[in-house]
């Protein structure tokens, strides 16, 4: 069981690059940041449209 461990994470080890990983994290974090900046903005301006109706 131990080698059969040891065999799959070496394959992984070759298969995804710690480089590509992180990448691939940092750029669904930033799209994420992104979103939620512009939902902010948009719900801020939605409020502030929502006050001067009034």
């Amino acid at each position: 069981m131990d080698k059969l461990r040891f065999i799959l994470i070496i394959c992984v080890l070759f298969v995804f690059s710690s480089c590509d990983l992180a990448g691939g994290i940092f750029k669904a974090g930033m799209g994420l940041g992104i979103f939620l900046v512009v939902a902010i903005i948009g719900l801020i301006l939605w409020f502030v449209m929502r006050a001067r109706r009034k």
